[in-house]
């Protein structure tokens, strides 16, 4: 077919979907780059892939001492020999990683083991990479030789630009990106959410096989378009793709029996057969449709997650701890939730904390209704979780992002703060979360300018004068205020407290007040929304606890 065909069995692929027209790629801007690479502009040509393929990761900016093809032409006689390379282990690194043939012949399969023995010889800092394999297999297709494929893997493991995160290479880097996955799943895909939740006994142990589902079970033409824009638009776009595929997979198995006794099987054979029910443009176009928090953003999130895994010493691959076990039976005891009840609402936490357990801080029956009391036992803890059980069985709650203390920062007045990782939600007699923020608080509202002297808007309280040198120390990330849907910067907040009451925003317009005698309450609810009310519009609190989060 062309120079680049070494490697490929074309009586495996589908030569009908290839272009022999003879196309050029001759742009530099970024922003027709992207916009081409989602078109596809190359995917139909097997040379221009190639070509652009090369282009783009020559561009890679990489350490300077960066093994190049005549390195390995150096080294894979020495490494390799005459052995056959399907005799030789994989380095640990692969974690036993399926090999994908990606419609490669007999030699490229062997080529593929022979290029990853290699690069562990020139790459002694990678300890884990799962990835790799999938990635060797696929730019095969693009490359001349077994030379030059190693040199193009080499420069995308070796990229030094801190902003352009391309392949995991620890398992401190993986680990931290599952939980993100986790988090934004949590976010983006609350229905699947809900469906792992029910069916496995451990959904963390479901998102980290994300990056399985792109490099190992997606078939050859969806990767392929897959890496096209991964390699113009970075690690975003593997986030993206796989928040798609579980909102397809959903979708097309909504209601319907698992088809074995696990979802990670039903996930991973959905994804393999993935071409009967969606195409890889539709799969990018529902990838591309989400809105999905800024590259920044993402960032901090995956460093506030990669620093709790720091802290709890898991930075080498170990046994995973099943998240449902985070709240122990024996040790665990509320007079509002079950320890069911508990783990369902742990595994709406983000999950750098559900790596913690429930430490139980304040309640009524012990400490009585005291709002000053409450405070005192709240302040110093972050994230705590609020758990109120009112006189007629209904029971709600609120998980708070931000330490109590923050509320000093208005004096007497009632001051606003909190992020976006506040939720709301109701466990009896419905259970329902609230995803957005939003706290309406309309006598504020109402008095304009008194309301902007005293009650600090979400724009002054997440201004980057406000964030911390160390970044990674925010347990939240979420900074822009425009995710939150905020009709205005003095009548939407997250969390407000004063001596006189506390305030709590949930999502779709709903918000939980509760007055000083922590006796009574009352939510407001935004009829534009289908959802039921969190709770009675007025109610006589029978409990209330608070809890934190230990290590």
């Amino acid at each position: 077919m062309d120079e680049y065909s070494r490697f490929v069995d074309w009586d495996k692929m589908d030569v009908s979907a290839q272009s022999q027209d003879t196309k050029e790629l001759t742009c530099t801007d970024l922003h027709e780059l992207k916009q081409l690479a989602r078109q596809g502009y190359w995917a139909k040509n097997h040379s221009l892939r190639a070509k652009v393929y090369h282009k783009l990761i020559s561009n890679i900016p990489c350490r300077t001492v960066t093994p190049d093809a005549n390195v390995y032409r150096d080294i894979v006689v020495k490494i390799i020999g005459k052995r056959n390379s399907s005799s030789l282990p994989l380095p640990e690194f692969v974690d036993n990683s399926l090999i994908p043939t990606y419609c490669l012949n007999a030699e490229g399969v062997g080529a593929v083991r022979k290029i990853i023995l290699c690069i562990a010889n020139q790459f002694p800092d990678i300890s884990f990479c799962p990835a790799l394999p999938s990635v060797i297999a696929l730019l095969l297709h693009y490359s001349k030789d077994e030379a030059e494929c190693f040199e193009q893997v080499c420069r995308i493991l070796a990229c030094n630009d801190p902003s352009k995160r391309l392949i995991d290479q620890t398992f401190l880097a993986f680990e931290s990106s599952c939980m993100t996955f986790g988090d934004l799943v949590n976010k983006y895909c609350q229905a699947a959410h809900k469906l792992m939740v029910a069916v496995s006994e451990d959904v963390l142990e479901v998102y980290s096989d994300w990056q399985r589902w792109l490099f190992g079970e997606l078939p050859m033409a969806y990767i392929a378009r897959i890496f096209d824009v991964f390699l113009v638009e970075g690690y975003k776009v593997l986030y993206r793709v796989a928040l798609a595929l579980l909102k397809f997979f959903h979708k097309v198995r909504a209601g319907q029996p698992m088809e074995s006794d696990s979802i990670q099987q039903d996930i991973r054979a959905f994804v393999r057969d993935i071409a009967k029910s969606v195409s890889p443009e539709r799969l990018l176009e529902k990838a591309f449709a989400i809105r999905l928090f800024s590259r920044k953003e993402i960032q901090l999130l995956q460093m506030a997650n990669e620093k709790a895994l720091q802290q709890k010493g898991i930075t080498v691959k170990q046994k995973r701890q099943n998240v449902h076990l985070a709240v122990h039976a024996e040790n665990f005891k509320s007079e509002i939730v079950s320890v069911k009840e508990m783990r369902d609402i742990w595994s709406w936490i983000p999950e750098r904390f559900a790596l913690c357990q429930p430490l139980l801080l304040f309640t009524t029956l012990e400490h009585g209704c005291s709002l000053s009391r409450f405070y005192s036992h709240s302040e110093g803890h972050e994230p705590t979780l609020l758990l109120i059980k009112t006189t007629g069985k209904e029971v709600c709650g609120a998980y708070l992002s931000t330490d109590w203390s923050e509320r000093r920062r208005g004096g007497n007045k009632l001051s606003f703060f909190g992020t976006g990782e506040c939720f709301v939600f109701r466990l009896q007699p419905e259970v329902e979360r609230y995803e957005w923020v939003i706290i309406k608080h309309p006598e504020l509202a109402s008095t304009g300018s008194e309301t902007e002297n005293h009650a600090q808007p979400v724009s002054s309280t997440l201004s980057s004068s406000s964030i911390p040198s160390d970044p990674s120390d925010r347990l939240s990330p979420f900074l822009a205020a425009r995710h939150f849907n905020l009709p205005s910067k003095t009548a939407s907040m997250f969390m407000a407290g004063s001596s006189e009451c506390i305030i709590v925003g949930g999502g779709d317009g709903q918000a939980l007040y509760l007055d000083a005698d922590l006796n009574h309450g009352r939510t407001s609810h935004c009829n534009t929304f289908n959802n039921q009310p969190l709770c009675s519009e007025s109610f006589q609190i029978s409990i209330l606890e608070v809890w934190g989060f230990r290590d």
